[in-house]
């Protein structure tokens, strides 16, 4: 991006927040709101089901924008939890509509990212649907130790999962019991190796056949957009 398009980006923000683990930042169904970008910690998306059932639709790390169908939507469609305590920078939505008058170039690569973000929820929709149990696991793992690393490139390989049994059980659709055991079966295989609130994953090859897992990063092709100097 050119100096401009940095400045620009910059001029979104109006302000930071920070919140305890647990914390409802929005409940589902409430007023949409704003939007803002994680600076630091865990969140995630998630929906009650009638039953009282939750559905954790993903986890969000450093870098992620979360908030933007408040610009379709009056009503939030989904709650977002603080996993972790955490820090948001607030977007100002009057300031975002001007960016795409103003930098198209960046409007552009918006909505590419969230055509990533779409077909990532494409994946996991398929991953929830066709996948065993072992599948489900470790393709969720695979995803968070990809994008753990995007947030923190310097970090080893040893990935945090600050997620509880029952919350990863809320992402991929089994029973606090059925994760436990399942991932005790990816450890025996030597597939991954766990220690208090971290894995580190020993064989990603056999984990990635494990779970249909699709280099999407690998593959991305942004040469349509065009350049500035």
């Amino acid at each position: 991006m050119t100096a401009d398009e940095h400045t620009a980006l910059d001029g979104l923000l109006a302000g930071e927040r920070s919140y305890r683990k647990g914390t409802i930042i929005r409940a589902e169904r409430a007023s949409s709101g704003e939007m803002f970008v994680v600076r630091r910690g865990w969140l995630f998306c998630s929906m009650l089901l009638e039953d009282g059932r939750r559905q954790i639709i993903r986890f969000h790390l450093r870098g992620d924008l979360l908030g933007g169908d408040s610009l379709a939507f009056a009503e939030a469609p989904d709650a977002i939890v603080a996993l972790t305590d955490c820090e948001v920078q607030l977007i100002d939505k009057a300031r975002l509509g001007r960016l795409f008058a103003e930098q198209p170039r960046l409007a552009a690569l918006l909505f590419a990212m969230l055509q990533v973000d779409r077909v990532l929820l494409t994946d996991r929709l398929t991953s929830l649907g066709r996948s065993s149990a072992k599948g489900r696991v470790a393709a969720l793992l695979l995803w968070i130790a990809n994008r753990a690393k995007m947030a923190d490139p310097a970090a080893g390989d040893r990935i945090p999962v600050p997620m509880t049994q029952e919350e990863i059980g809320d992402a991929t659709g089994l029973t606090a019991v059925h994760v436990n055991r399942t991932m005790r079966a990816l450890v025996e295989q030597g597939l991954i190796a766990r220690s208090s609130g971290a894995i580190r994953i020993l064989d990603t090859a056999r984990l990635s056949r494990v779970a249909n897992h699709v280099p999407r990063k690998e593959r991305l092709e942004p040469n349509w957009l065009t350049t500035r100097s």
